[in-house]
Order: structure tokens, then C-alpha cells, then sequence
């Protein structure tokens, strides 16, 4: 159990009568990073939605560093250190990317609703704010407003405010959705190196992404899980390559 951040048993959901997701048995380890694969209409989404507790389970059980949290809120699990990437993907596009970070920082301090508190009473976050802005390569960009970045570095502002919230392991929902090949490239090597030393769990549609990061990949049909292994193990896959024929991907 000590090697499972994430573990699920016999995870079920249906919405009046259709089975979304069925008797999901995942188990994410420690360290690792941990692809969901598969089809439109898999259940990647769901399986999402169930962790993160933004969705209740219609049966099983969730365990959370072994313990069960089936039944915890969202914030709760946010505070325990388990971050989805669209919790914080809402960046203020008339802040600075700085004061973006710095609003995720606020909350690690408790102090999110200190409204009374003048401006400058936070510049004590800025050290801390700019050492996350480099981390993900936005060093040059910290005074512009988020409505002035590429679309690629709003992505990485984004992880960057997700990693303000000291994350025990990540769960990125489509990372590289709607980028193109330099942007996809650039935000490939940030997830490998925030994944240093925490854990990632992400759905992503790019196959070349999942081949370059990940060290285990479940691939999901129709609610339930095919099956799981390296790249190299799902790809040789003759179900997976089914599951895969007519949907757009090699």
C-alpha cells in the first residue's frame, strides 16, 4: 500500500441507467507518471471527475495514500495535496502572471479572504512566486497579464499555480489540448520536470506525449479498463489497436 498514491476498487458511476464507468480498478504509484488513455467516450473524463470528488461515486471505493476518501470534498482532497489541473486552469486574464501565482500562494497561507489587507502585504509571496515563474520558463513574462500570453503559456502559468498549491500529485486533464508542435514540445519537458519528484496522473489524447512521459498507461474502453502497462506493452496490444481503429489515432 505504501507505493499507491491513488488506489480505486470496483469504481462504478452511472447516470440514469448508463454505465459510465464500471468496476474500475486503478492503482497509480508513487512517483510515477501515469497516463489514462483511450477513445472518446472511454470514461478518462469520468474516472477524473470521481478522484477529484466533483462526481460521487455510484459504488466503490477511492484510497487516497491508503486512505478511503470516497467520501471527501473536493477541497478537502485539494488541501490533502491532490490538484487537478482545471481546478486552477481559470487564470484572472487582467492580472499579472505574478499576481496569478500569487493568488494560488495566498491559499497555501490561508490567506485567500484577507480582503482588508493592503497589496503590498503580499509582496512577501513575490520571492517564492518568481522562484515557480521561472520554474516554468515565464522568468521574462512575470509582469504581463495573462490575456497578453500565448496559449502555450497559459498552459504553463497554469501549472505553475497548480505547483503554488504544493501538490502531492497532479492530475492533468488534456495538458497539450489545442497546441502546436513547439508548444506541445515545451510543455512535454515542464510536466517531465515538476514530475521530479511528485507524482502525475494525466488523460491525454497526444499518443507521442504519452510514449515520451509516461512510465505506466491505462488504456479505457467503454467505462472499464483494457489494459495497462508500458508504451511499448499497450501498443503491441491487439485489443488496444482495435479500440483504437477508425478514431483519428495510429
Amino acid at each position: 500500500m505504501g507505493d499507491l498514491v491513488i488506489e480505486t476498487r470496483e469504481l462504478t458511476k452511472l447516470f440514469a441507467g448508463f454505465t459510465a464507468v464500471q468496476d474500475v480498478n486503478l492503482q497509480v504509484r508513487r512517483g510515477s507518471i501515469h497516463a489514462l488513455i483511450g477513445p472518446n467516450g472511454a470514461g478518462k473524463t469520468t474516472v477524473f471527475n470521481l478522484l477529484t470528488k466533483f462526481l460521487p461515486p455510484s459504488r466503490g471505493r477511492i484510497l487516497y495514500d491508503g486512505r478511503d476518501v470516497t467520501g471527501a470534498k473536493p477541497a478537502d482532497l485539494a488541501r490533502q495535496g491532490m490538484v487537478r489541473s482545471f481546478q486552477i486552469s481559470a487564470t484572472f486574464p487582467h492580472l499579472s502572471v505574478r499576481e496569478n501565482v500569487r493568488i494560488a500562494l495566498q491559499r497555501v497561507l490561508g490567506t485567500s479572504f484577507h480582503f482588508w489587507r493592503s497589496e503590498t502585504s503580499l509582496d512577501a509571496l513575490n520571492e517564492r512566486a518568481d522562484e515557480l515563474i521561472e520554474a516554468v520558463g515565464l522568468a521574462g513574462q512575470a509582469s504581463s497579464t495573462a490575456a497578453e500570453l500565448p496559449y502555450g503559456r497559459k498552459r504553463a502559468l497554469e501549472i505553475a499555480t497548480t505547483l503554488a498549491l504544493e501538490p502531492r500529485i497532479m492530475l492533468l486533464d488534456e495538458p497539450t489540448a489545442g497546441m502546436g508542435h513547439e508548444d506541445v514540445g515545451r510543455i512535454t519537458e515542464l510536466i517531465r520536470k515538476v514530475a521530479h519528484d511528485r507524482t502525475v496522473l494525466m488523460v491525454e489524447h497526444n499518443l507521442s506525449v504519452v510514449a515520451d512521459l509516461s512510465d505506466v498507461i491505462t488504456v479505457m474502453q467503454r467505462g472499464r479498463i483494457l489494459a495497462e502497462g508500458s508504451y511499448e506493452e499497450v501498443s503491441g496490444n491487439p485489443e488496444v489497436r482495435e479500440a483504437y481503429m477508425g478514431t483519428g489515432h495510429a
